[in-house]
């Protein structure tokens, strides 16, 4: 028995991975850079990812957009969450990822004794650059639900994510942490945090950051203990731990959000061509159809991804 269970949710993680690879064809990514007058013309880049027929609907006014905010690791690029970005757009989000630390920013260092080890500094300038990015976003995407946001995060970028829904709880739709370590989670059940923790001997949390599975069941938090490394957790991590936390976060998703359903490209082209709440687009010249370009994305060589060096929190 146990072993059918074993052989069906791994299925269910292939389904998922098939999907997901397929449907990047009716996602649009872009990154744009911001520079924050207020900060000596400070630059905060942002990649965006949003579904196309979303897109189209919402700048028709017919929908607003629900809207999460991605934040890396430390020393991890703000594009190195795509599998967590495509999964968000996939489901209807305008995703939104941001760069919190730069170079002149100097080292993150731990101060035992300090609140948050010393990390505060950076929470705070994290919040401070989610502001300044939301703001420059509705500017050039006004309809879209900037009012409740559903933020995200890996190691201090999850550390950041559950430190803003700390100090704006009544602008939090939801929270998603892979492997946060100093800021504790919220127990008072506002809204619903899933959190995927590593098995990781070198990065664990700080003594009462996770609840116990009592206060978790009472506060509406789902807690996944995996098998992956901490540095598995972003797009250079192997595609199994990838697939994994793709497949339990649609499917939180799906759990949390009945007005949001997710596109299905595996058979079909992006719902933009076809009849429906959204008029018909008629292109006026010919452009590659999405079976093109999957045929041309699986005629290209697959190469091996480098791993960046490890990240410290």
């Amino acid at each position: 028995m146990k072993r059918g269970i074993s052989v069906l949710l791994s299925l269910c993680v292939v389904v998922t991975a098939a999907y997901f690879t397929a449907s990047k064809w009716a996602i649009r990514h872009e990154t744009i850079m911001f520079k924050d007058p207020t900060r000596d013309e400070r630059p905060v880049a942002v990649d965006v990812a949003v579904r196309f027929d979303k897109e189209m609907q919402a700048d028709a006014g017919m929908i607003k957009l629900p809207v999460a905010i991605l934040n890396h690791g430390n020393t991890v690029k703000f594009t190195e969450y795509s599998f967590l970005a495509n999964v968000f757009a996939a489901r209807g989000y305008l995703t939104i990822s941001i760069q919190n630390d730069l170079p002149s920013d100097g080292p993150m260092v731990t101060k035992v004794g300090e609140i948050y080890v010393g990390r505060l500094p950076q929470y705070q300038r994290g919040i401070t650059n989610i502001k300044f990015a939301i703001e420059e976003m509705k500017k050039r995407l006004p309809n879209a639900d900037y009012s409740k946001l559903t933020m995200v995060g890996h190691s201090n970028g999850g550390d950041i994510a559950m430190y803003f829904a700390k100090q704006y709880p009544d602008e939090i739709k939801k929270v998603v942490t892979l492997d946060n370590l100093r800021v504790p989670f919220m127990t008072d059940g506002r809204f619903k945090i899933l959190s995927f923790r590593s098995h990781d001997s070198q990065f664990k949390p700080d003594p009462g950051v996770v609840p116990d599975a009592e206060e978790c069941e009472k506060a509406g938090i789902t807690v996944v203990n995996t098998n992956f490394q901490h540095n598995d957790m972003r797009d250079t991590g192997p595609e199994k731990a990838k697939d994994s936390i793709q497949a339990m976060l649609d499917k939180f998703l799906a759990d949390t959000d009945s007005d949001v359903a997710a596109v299905d490209t595996r058979n079909a082209p992006p719902k933009i061509l076809e009849p429906g709440p959204v008029s018909l687009y008629v292109p006026v010249e010919k452009r590659q159809t999405f079976t093109d370009k999957v045929k041309k994305s699986l005629s290209l060589t697959k190469t091996e991804t480098k791993k960046d060096p490890s990240i410290t929190n």
